[in-house]
């Protein structure tokens, strides 16, 4: 049998699993989590793949710098028909369209992020990813030849001289870049931050660049991983004003990461309310024993991938 065939019928067989949980999940809820688990795992491989042969063409064509754009807007409509889940940006004055280079941040939940991502994600813009995901297969090679930023986070440089070489290529490419400034999911049942790392507010100085935050409701309703909740839906996501940065210094990044973080959690709480219709305490922005929200550790060190 050739290779073809033999993607063909495991193919064949994975459909059939889903369909098969899919029609469990009419009786047995719970096998809906499973159904739309193993649909977005093989989506996400679907993608990498796709990504890698996008970013080789796009290469070559020089325009390697939408290849993330392009491969997340696969994973998006991919993703709605397999599972029935998408993220619906509020953007009313075209910030995503129109502000670059930046820096966009925004809470990180679950994994469902990286469909987040794929609604959002702006032209012109890498994520940035732990340099151990250099070596997994092709999501690891997309990630490379896209331009991903690859963090070590082994490094002990402190944050300021760690992104110092992400900002110069930022300016001199107009690439904007995105990151979860929390740098850890929290998994959370309602909305909440986790305390905020610098290294995203140091690049956005460092560059001259703004900081543009992006909010997502809390979507507990639609995956919560421990009571195995995996339901389709529609989350909102609104992105908010650009924050600038010129003439801030290092001295201004605590202060600018503190208030970036209020702000955000206001209207994370506000639009959670919004979207499940039902009154949400505001969550204490000094939890975690940080004091401001802040984390006071030191950074890691990122470069743009061009190679």
């Amino acid at each position: 049998m050739s290779f073809s065939t033999y993607l063909g019928v495991f193919l064949a067989g994975y459909t059939a699993v889903v369909l098969g949980f899919y029609t469990m999940s009419l009786v047995i809820p719970k096998a809906g989590f499973v159904a739309r688990s193993l649909a977005a795992y093989i989506g996400l491989i679907i993608c990498a793949i796709y990504g890698v042969v996008a970013s080789i063409v796009l290469r070559i064509l020089g325009k390697e710098q939408i290849a993330q754009w392009t491969t997340a807007r696969a994973f998006k409509y991919l993703m709605a028909a397999t599972t029935g889940v998408t993220f619906v940006v509020e953007d009313p004055n075209n910030v995503l369209g129109t502000t670059r280079p930046a820096v966009f941040i925004g809470p990180h939940q679950t994994e469902l992020d990286v469909l987040m991502l794929g609604c959002i994600f702006p032209k012109y813009c890498s994520v940035t990813a732990k340099s151990s995901l250099k070596k997994v297969p092709f999501l690891g090679w997309f990630m490379t030849l896209s331009g991903t930023v690859f963090i070590d986070r082994k490094n002990s440089k402190d944050a300021r001289s760690a992104m110092a070489g992400a900002a110069a290529q930022m300016k001199d490419r107009k690439q904007s870049v995105y990151m979860f400034p929390e740098g850890t999911r929290s998994y959370a049942k309602d909305p909440m931050l986790l305390p905020f790392k610098k290294g995203a507010f140091h690049l956005a100085v460092q560059a001259g660049v703004p900081i543009v935050p992006v909010v997502v409701a809390n979507y507990s309703h639609v995956l919560y991983l421990k009571d195995l909740t995996f339901n389709a839906g529609k989350v909102p996501v609104k992105v908010l004003d650009p924050i600038p940065t010129e003439g801030l210094t290092a001295e201004d990044v605590d202060e600018l990461t503190r208030s970036t973080r209020e702000l955000m959690l206001k209207e994370m709480v506000a639009l959670t309310e919004k979207a499940q219709k039902r009154a949400i305490a505001m969550p204490s922005s000094t939890s975690n024993g940080t004091g401001n929200g802040v984390v006071r550790a030191s950074g890691v060190e990122a470069t743009i991938s061009s190679k």
